[in-house]
């Protein structure tokens, strides 16, 4: 009897990297640690792993790629990690947004079958159980690109660790002797803004430290949010003297809120931020945050839905990609 074909999500599992690691050391990608490379091809020839012969069909058409909303520097990761993988395909790109909605409305699916898709990319929201029908039975594949967790083992999705991000950053600043942390995420209702948070209690809960209620906001991913809680955490008469931001978005706001009150970064308040987009390595302190890994999240969502598209069969359907703490001067001890 032969043995079963070992598959990269074994090599990845053996290895202790991301699918996505090995599947870039198999298509000679440069961005591939030189030592995490030697690890992973060590194992696939202990394996003796073979990649098929058999090319999938190309694809043509284009790919709905459907925002549940516009935030400028996150947004541009994204379509940065899509296009570079459409590109190369020579699959065009059609992009939407739903105006904040987390669900597309009743029409959403109409409109779709009408345009033919290859396949449909949704960041941050998930279509309807009738609207997966839908697609269903037209064969139009959809993959989420969601940073929670809640999707249904039916759905493909690619996100990431959101609690071992907030676990990070908040380790990070007890670290450096911070112990009025706070923490400024996205909406209570949506599951990555509790997973980060959850991640921030947990960082106390190792270090026996108690967490003040007052410290932990929610709101929207944006500047704005990260200002008005910035200005309100700030006027505490026992103010935190460092705050973990659910976005990068948030912390230039709470930045702004902090220099308002003529606050210095990082002398008197320490920022930790979550994204990585490029504007955080540039503002005027840069910042010290989270990378999720946005690019690879999209191009990795991506490439699952052309798979699908061409009828290849994924290993499976969900896929979390690790977080890292990139550290900059935005955090220090505390004063």
């Amino acid at each position: 009897m032969s043995q079963p074909r070992t598959t990269i999500a074994v090599i990845a599992d053996e290895v202790g990297v991301s699918v996505t690691t090995v599947s870039k050391v198999l298509n000679g990608r440069s961005d591939v640690a030189a030592l995490t490379r030697a690890r992973v091809e060590a194992s696939l020839q202990a394996h003796g792993y073979r990649r098929r012969n058999r090319r999938p069909p190309a694809v043509t058409g284009h790919i709905d790629l459907v925002f549940h909303e516009f935030d400028a520097a996150w947004a541009m990761e994204v379509i940065r990690g899509v296009e570079t993988v459409t590109t190369a395909a020579r699959v065009e790109l059609l992009i939407s947004q739903l105006d904040g909605n987390h669900r597309p409305p009743r029409h959403w699916a109409d409109d779709v079958l009408a345009r033919s898709p290859l396949g449909v990319l949704l960041v941050l929201c998930h279509p309807t159980e009738s609207q997966q029908r839908q697609l269903h039975r037209q064969r139009i594949p959809f993959v989420v690109l969601d940073t929670d967790s809640a999707t249904a083992a039916s759905v493909p999705t690619v996100g990431s660790n959101n609690f071992n991000g907030g676990l990070l950053a908040t380790q990070h600043l007890i670290n450096l002797g911070h112990r009025r942390i706070a923490v400024v995420s996205g909406p209570a209702d949506v599951l990555c803004s509790r997973a980060r948070v959850a991640g921030y209690r947990s960082a106390h809960d190792e270090h026996s430290l108690p967490v003040d209620q007052n410290l932990i906001r929610f709101g929207h991913f944006t500047g704005e949010t990260g200002y008005q809680h910035g200005l309100e955490l700030l006027a505490l008469p026992d103010r935190p003297t460092a705050v973990f931001a659910g976005s990068d978005m948030q912390a230039m706001g709470v930045i702004r809120a902090a220099r308002k009150l003529g606050l210095r970064i990082p002398a008197d308040l320490s920022v930790v931020g979550y994204d990585n987009v490029e504007m955080a390595e540039w503002s005027a302190t840069p910042l010290t945050t989270v990378d999720q890994h946005v690019q690879d999240m999209a191009g990795t969502a991506v490439r699952m839905l052309l798979d699908l598209a061409r009828g290849v069969p994924v290993p499976m359907t969900r896929i979390d990609l690790v977080t890292e703490l990139i550290v900059r001067e935005s955090t220090a001890p505390p004063h």
